[in-house]
């Protein structure tokens, strides 16, 4: 028998003890007065003789993750949430059941206490146990050395042993709560209208991505998990409502790494009557107050390096990026020959055969995109890549666009919404035609939402933020997967 087989063998003997005490291993409802972080803000600085002098009373429940017995008392530690707190076990304060429990506790076990606050010899703060109740009991054992637990596999894979060993990860997930739950006050505060849109899509659009099939039996047909919520979103618009967002879910089937998972949390926004100009100091208030609610600063430190979210943020055209930083010739980015003969002298991969636009965006994501540390605004993108931005007024190959990126990736994507019913068929059978290509991201015609866009669309400006991205800048995460409670990972062996 292995040790962990042996381990939960006796903690089932454990449980036997128990039940026959008349003791329910699995209890009911249990009612947690108080809660340990909140003890400890109000009390935890008082000093011993204070706090003898108090009584203060109080009721908690938690997971036992420290024990220490001797003779007829002991000390258990609890961790409620991402806070703990010592209780003091002794038999003579105890009735005969509750100290019976005691002694058939393990390390993972959960408790609830009453009892009155005090400090021990050694002046730690200290819940003196009255009465014991037990809640529930663990089978198997923490993993071993599970303070400060590090195995990355362990910690995705078994993402509640994870928040056991590290409250640290606690946090980061609280504050992932805090910062979505901010976003929505500030926009309900601007007068946007919190919306949910489909998330299995006849036609996948409203991204350059790879989606998700599935199938649905009673229609008999094929359906798309969503893989951007904005052509729907676009529809309320044409619909009459002026200010929409949602907090959406989106899916991609596409890479892993340490920015991309599969299912990710975007925030979609549209303003009618507004372009990107308007996105721009939205989007710098936006982040910069989250910043400042949340963490109460906007410079902060992301992987050892400052980052100053105080606006105004840097505004740098596409071309002219791509030109400063590889102190090229303009004219080298309108000539294919050219373009493909910089990429090779900078080392960037590219298809001898791959178009110019492509070439181009190629020498951007290799050479601009990890250079902005700083919160920078890229402009007028090429309208190549944009099949759903306004064409600029002044440049119609270009488009009015940003993406907004900081720490070297980008953060969010917006644009003024092409609304021009033919514009937008012509671009949707350009990228029909790229598709036919071999591009499995390209757009498909979406026949419905160009019907939406005959009735007439205002102009209006539309915007995609990356939750999980702000939240790894935010908490300073290197990885996505310490942002997302349950990512996706290979099938256990």
């Amino acid at each position: 028998m292995d040790e962990l087989n042996e381990q939960r063998q006796q903690r089932i003997k454990k449980l036997d003890h128990l039940r026959q005490a008349g003791v329910a291993p699995y209890g009911a409802r249990f009612e947690v007065k108080d809660r340990a972080g909140l003890l400890i803000k109000l009390h935890g600085e008082k000093t011993k003789e204070v706090l003898e002098q108090e009584k203060i009373p109080c009721t908690i429940a938690g997971r036992v993750v420290a024990l220490r017995r001797f003779g007829k008392a002991g000390f258990a530690v609890l961790q409620d949430g991402s806070d703990r707190l010592q209780v003091y076990l002794k038999k003579d304060l105890l009735s005969e059941q509750a100290y019976t429990v005691t002694e058939q506790l393990d390390l993972g076990d959960w408790i609830g206490v009453t009892g009155v606050l005090f400090r021990t010899k050694t002046n730690e703060f200290t819940v003196e146990v009255r009465q014991l109740t037990f809640l529930s009991k663990a089978l198997r054992p923490l993993p071993e050395k599970w303070h400060g637990l590090t195995d990355v596999e362990t910690r995705y894979r078994q993402r509640y042993v994870d928040l056991i060993a590290n409250p640290e990860v606690h946090q980061i997930f609280a504050t992932r709560s805090r910062i979505i739950a901010g976003i929505r006050a500030f926009l309900i505060e601007r007068g946007f209208l919190e919306v949910e849109t489909p998330m299995m899509h006849p036609i996948p659009g409203g991204a350059a991505a790879k989606p998700f099939v599935t199938h649905h039996n009673a229609l008999g047909v094929d359906l798309y998990l969503r893989i951007a919520p904005e052509l729907y979103l676009k529809r309320l618009i044409v619909g009459g409502f002026p200010r929409v967002f949602e907090i959406n879910r989106n899916f991609r089937n596409e890479g892993i790494s340490t920015i991309h998972n599969p299912e990710f949390t975007m925030l979609e926004f549209y303003v009618s009557y507004a372009d990107y100009h308007d996105l721009i100091v939205l989007t710098e208030e936006m982040v910069s107050s989250l910043a400042q609610q949340i963490l109460g600063k906007t410079v902060i430190e992301y992987q050892g390096k400052p980052i100053t979210l105080t606006p105004p943020w840097r505004r740098w055209s596409y071309h002219q990026s791509i030109i400063e930083v590889n102190k090229l010739d303009p004219a080298v980015l309108g000539d294919r020959t050219q373009a493909l003969a910089a990429a090779r002298r900078l080392n960037v991969p590219v298809d001898s055969d791959a178009s110019l636009f492509n070439i181009v965006n190629a020498i951007f994501e290799e050479t601009v995109e990890p250079n902005l540390q700083q919160p920078t605004f890229i402009t007028d993108y090429p309208i190549e890549i944009s099949p759903l931005a306004r064409r600029k007024d002044s440049d119609p190959s270009l488009t009015d666009r940003f993406e907004l990126y900081i720490a070297g990736r980008e953060i969010a994507n917006a644009f003024s919404e092409l609304n021009d019913p033919l514009d937008q068929r012509e671009r949707f059978e350009g990228q029909a035609a790229q598709r036919e290509a071999g591009d499995e991201e390209a757009h498909l015609v979406d026949e419905d939402f160009l019907r939406a866009l005959e009735f007439g669309m205002p102009p209006t400006a539309g915007e995609g933020i990356g939750i999980d991205r702000l939240i790894m800048l935010f908490t300073d995460q290197a990885s996505i997967r310490d942002v997302v409670l349950f990512p996706q990972l290979r099938p256990e062996k």
